[in-house]
């Protein structure tokens, strides 16, 4: 059993090095994409041939279901059959997975692209290189609107995309799935949402099921993130009471109280008006402006994000350990 331990510890250190320092190289296969082209090929059927709002609907959740459930039962059964052929294989494979699931080099290299230019005063290419990476139209962001977007785009991401895939790994380790069933569940609900979860027309009522099961699976590792976040300020009652205050005004339930975290951790506030296809929709102000929001803000915030993973890969260890799971 503890050998056993010392393996699944392995495969989770191993995978967090290979994020940090590999990462998801440019034109690398990557399961997001096998995830993406499976709901897009699922959202262009239902657009074609569903076209009442209920069929949508029904066919958003069996979506959802379908890939979420069978993204976790296929690496499940696959990793326990390649082990009873060569666990060294198998080890081997679940590390490149997993890491895969991690995005935080994918994080700190989003921000730098955008950060690279901005600091030459190359307004234009920032807001090129923001514009892939975020929702809002770019254009015309001035360089503090520009720094602001990307806060806010490090600050939810840590969450959705380096922390929260980190906590499902924990737990399909302590409920005897192995580290990457519920990490790809988890990523296929997110790439679900990212793809077909939003309010506005065509994907209101596809992506209804999808946007509130993201929601779900992200509310306990979202609290945990706020929590650690708290700590790791050394005011963990000031950043808890802001969060309190401002984070329910959001309307999504997980990203205002992860970027409200990280703006009263960091002394700056984040929110306001942003503008999409042309249409001006107004954010809640999360934190409070008592310092300035630059360069040096954004990379305290990816510094807290390794601090709080580390942290989290630190508990999960030792948990394993003493559990001798």
């Amino acid at each position: 059993m503890m050998s056993a331990s010392l393996t699944t510890i392995a495969v989770l250190g191993l995978a967090a090095l290979l994020d940090y320092g590999v990462g998801d190289p440019w034109g690398w296969p990557h399961p997001v994409q096998a995830l993406g082209w499976v709901i897009a090929c699922w959202r262009d059927w239902t657009f074609r041939w569903l076209k009442s709002a209920i069929a949508q609907r029904i066919s958003g959740m069996v979506l959802t279901i379908v890939l979420v459930a069978g993204s976790a039962i296929a690496s499940w059964v696959a990793f326990g059959a390649i082990a009873r052929l060569s666990p060294l294989l198998s080890a081997g494979l679940q590390v490149i997975l997993l890491a895969s699931c991690f995005a935080g080099r994918s994080l700190r290299e989003a921000a730098a692209e955008v950060l690279k230019p901005l600091a030459a005063e190359d307004l234009p290419a920032a807001r090129r290189a923001l514009s892939r990476y975020v929702g809002r139209d770019t254009d015309q962001l001035s360089a503090l609107e520009i720094q602001r977007a990307v806060l806010e785009t490090v600050t939810e991401n840590s969450t959705d995309g380096v922390l929260a895939p980190l906590f499902y790994a924990g737990l399909g380790v302590l409920l005897g799935l192995g580290p990457v069933p519920l990490a790809i569940a988890y990523k296929a609900a997110s790439t679900l949402d990212s793809m077909v979860g939003y309010r506005r027309p065509p994907y209101t009522n596809l992506g209804w099921f999808p946007a509130r099961s993201e929601d779900v699976w992200t509310w306990l590792p979202c609290r945990l993130v706020v929590l650690t976040i708290a700590l790791f300020s050394g005011q963990p009652r000031q950043v808890w009471q802001i969060c309190c205050r401002d984070a329910p005004a959001d309307p999504s339930p997980n990203a205002g109280w992860s970027e409200a975290a990280y703006a009263a951790a960091l002394g700056v506030q984040v929110g306001g008006d942003n503008v999409y296809q042309g249409q001006i929709v107004s954010k809640p102000l999360l934190g409070d402006p008592q310092r300035s929001l630059d360069a040096t803000v954004i990379q305290q915030a990816l510094q807290l994000t390794r601090i709080a993973f580390l942290l989290w890969l630190a508990v999960i260890a030792g948990l394993l350990l003493a559990l001798g799971h």
